[in-house]
């Protein structure tokens, strides 16, 4: 089976559902493909009139029809949505789940036996093409499978494969990462308008620095600690700025961070059993 010839279900079509069904259509994968399901009636005909898909309020019946079903919901409206569809599956149907927190095995316990089951964590950005998903792939998942799952995401940006151990951690960074990055273009933009900058262009000028920043390391290729010297004159202004954010630890602060999150993923799986 190739994309052209799968049909996907998206169950559950808030934000993240979205840009994942946003991201299937750029990948090629065709609307009349498409079925997506939630009890929201308005979000339903939202759905329908924007992306021209197939939408219904039965899960069951969404994932009854699809060769690939993506589980969008909140990690706690996981094991009620696996429960309606379970019976509900093609045989040979690829299971995906987005939630945090829930591995391979606490999916394969709620899905008939041989299922294949894909674990992927997008970030927001994939609304706008530019997300990074981190997947690992169940045992019952073939190469074939893992492709077709893959080219559906790389609509929504760059998938990184990796072994699920490291899922937790990645998803700290990519998954959390973004809010991490908002936080501190936030930060500088204050910094700006403290220096008597109007703010929409304190916004602007922070905005493009940091996608401008980015950019550059992702087409060079350059480690960013080198990056940051060939910015560091010696004596400069730069360097002032940085000795201030070591001073202030916000280098620690940043690992901090990912592992509050790393801590915070364990601690809802744990809840949820």
């Amino acid at each position: 089976m190739n994309l052209s010839q799968a049909r996907v279900a998206i169950l559950g079509t808030g934000n993240m559902g979205e840009a994942i069904l946003a991201g299937a259509l750029r990948a090629g994968v065709a609307p009349d493909q498409l079925i997506c399901s939630t009890l929201d009636e308005s979000r339903l005909e939202f759905l329908r009139s924007t992306y021209g898909v197939q939408v219904t309020g039965d899960s069951a019946d969404a994932a009854s029809k699809a060769d690939i079903v993506v589980a969008a919901v909140k990690p706690q409206d996981m094991d009620a949505l696996l429960g309606a569809v379970a019976g509900s599956l093609k045989p040979g149907a690829i299971v995906v789940s987005v939630a945090v927190g829930l591995d391979l095995a606490w999916l394969a316990a709620r899905l008939p036996a041989g299922t294949p089951i894909v674990r992927i964590m997008p970030n927001t950005p994939a609304a706008v093409g530019a997300g990074v998903s981190v997947m690992s792939c169940g045992a019952q998942v073939t190469l074939d499978d893992a492709g077709l799952v893959r080219a559906i995401f790389e609509g929504a940006g760059d998938v990184v494969d990796i072994p699920e151990k490291l899922q937790a951690a990645a998803g700290a960074v990519s998954g959390s990462g973004p809010a991490y990055v908002f936080a501190m273009i936030d930060a500088l933009a204050e910094a700006a308008v403290k220096q008597g900058i109007p703010r929409n262009l304190a916004v602007r000028l922070a905005v493009g620095t940091v996608g401008g920043s980015a950019r550059l390391l992702a087409e060079t290729g350059e480690h960013p600690a080198l990056a940051r010297e060939r910015v560091s004159s010696p004596g400069g202004t730069t360097i002032a700025g940085l000795h201030a954010l070591d001073a202030a630890g916000v280098r620690a602060a940043y690992v901090a961070a990912v592992e509050a999150a790393v801590a915070r993923t364990h601690e809802l799986a744990a809840q949820l059993g």
